[in-house]
């Protein structure tokens, strides 16, 4: 008896003990988790700064006088393969690629916007959770799969109902890319209005706000930033998409002047020139130059949003 007794008195005591152990492993441990955590941090900025100096450096040989940067900013020509005179003008490529990209954008967003209003607001049960998993289903479909839908699904139709000469253009692939960009817009925006306050829901319907002027009243101002940057993740997605623009938008070097005209954008030029250029020649490195150009408007993008947010939360404050 006198055992069983000891035995309980001593079980707090080996508990406190141990609890007293593992307080002082983990303070002992948590210099190294603190680096560890700030190593992850700086990691991501040390990756994107190695890629920038590895473009850079195959990119500068002729990036500083040996390429025509007035002729390569002004001129439409892009013939880097030829024997008399390769040009290398990129409006023609710059042209393309913010077509697609606008049209894609002008598809995606509204549908995307109002697939994620549905979801946050309107739907529930077992249909919400349905679609949430035919989105996250749409968002991992590979890039090739969505350029064979371009080019054997949706081309022939295209040329069925307009009429156009060939199904690969630029309504082509803007469409495929907005059908892309969707599911990532869908997902980020729905999570950014469900992480508005039930309070705020609740506040407007009891002044009598219908449901519709909840969403665009109450839930959009609320939840701005997350639905900006739902917009940017999908445009960054649409502007530096590669397999599916190649495949869906004729690939022809020439500015478009209706949606049904072939276009060729940047990503796909390097994309399907690069392995047949010469390593270290002229055609090599302007490749990498176009490179820098989507690094350029990539980071153009990215500064203006985050000055918007900035703009944005400091209203809020004020």
């Amino acid at each position: 008896m006198s055992n069983a007794k000891g035995n309980s008195a001593a079980r707090p005591d080996r508990v406190r003990s141990l609890r007293h152990v593992m307080r002082v492993a983990l303070d002992r441990a948590e210099p190294g988790i603190e680096w560890i955590i700030r190593l992850c941090g700086w990691s991501a900025i040390l990756f994107v700064f190695s890629i920038f100096f590895f473009v850079f450096r195959e990119a500068a040989p002729v990036l500083f006088g040996k390429l025509n940067l007035i002729e390569f900013f002004t001129s439409t020509r892009w013939q880097p393969s030829s024997d008399v005179r390769p040009e290398y003008g990129i409006v023609a490529l710059l042209v393309g690629t913010v077509s697609v990209t606008v049209l894609a954008m002008a598809l995606a967003v509204p549908l995307g916007l109002g697939a994620a209003v549905y979801l946050s607001e309107f739907c529930g049960g077992k249909l919400r959770e349905t679609l949430k998993v035919l989105v996250e289903c749409l968002e991992v479909i590979p890039s090739v799969v969505w350029g064979f839908i371009g080019y054997m699904v949706l081309g022939p139709l295209i040329i069925e109902t307009t009429g156009a000469v060939v199904g690969v253009n630029l309504l082509n692939g803007g469409v495929i890319l907005a059908l892309m960009s969707v599911p990532t817009i869908v997902s980020l925006a729905e999570d950014a209005l469900k992480a508005v306050p039930d309070s705020y829901r609740e506040a407007a319907l009891s002044l009598g706000a219908s449901r519709w002027e909840v969403v665009y009243r109450v839930l959009f101002p609320a939840a701005k930033n997350g639905l900006l940057a739902a917009v940017l993740l999908g445009f960054g997605r649409a502007i530096g998409e590669t397999i599916a623009v190649l495949m869906c938008t004729g690939h022809a070097v020439q500015i478009p002047h209706s949606l049904l005209d072939p276009v060729r954008t940047v990503t796909a030029t390097i994309a399907s020139e690069l392995g047949e250029a010469v390593q270290g020649d002229m055609h090599y490195r302007v490749l990498f130059v176009l490179g820098l150009l989507l690094f350029a408007i990539t980071f153009v993008v990215n500064l203006v949003a985050n000055l918007v947010v900035k703009g944005i939360r400091s209203e809020q404050r004020h």
